[in-house]
């Protein structure tokens, strides 16, 4: 790799310091396109449109009642128990039932 100089094929190093020293002042300009400023103007109309709805959505969850705890009866907790347990008796049968049908499969496979 060469200096800057012959990467950029400038013959003069003050060439490079006058590329190098801009800078902004007051009497920089720029120019904006009209298509840019469009832009820019919807931008921020959406993402301000979107701030007031979300702290409209916001201010609505506050207002909106909390709902009772609900308590759960000793006869539910019961059914939910037993309901548990029997899934779990299910699962262990058919997992029984699973090895022996992979017993069955190894002794046909090994014969």
């Amino acid at each position: 790799m060469g200096s800057i100089c012959s990467y950029w094929r400038i013959s003069d190093r003050n060439d490079i310091k006058k590329i190098m020293a801009k800078e902004l002042n007051e009497d920089t300009g720029f120019t904006v396109s009209i298509k840019t400023l469009i832009a820019i103007g919807f931008a921020m109309a959406t993402i301000i449109s979107m701030w007031f709805m979300l702290q409209a959505d916001i201010d609505e969850a506050r207002e909106l009642p909390v709902p009772p705890p609900q308590d759960v009866t000793r006869m539910e907790f019961d059914m939910k128990d037993q309901m548990i347990r029997n899934t779990i008796m299910e699962t262990k049968k058919d997992v029984e039932e699973i090895k022996k049908s992979m017993e069955k499969i190894e002794d046909k496979l090994y014969q």
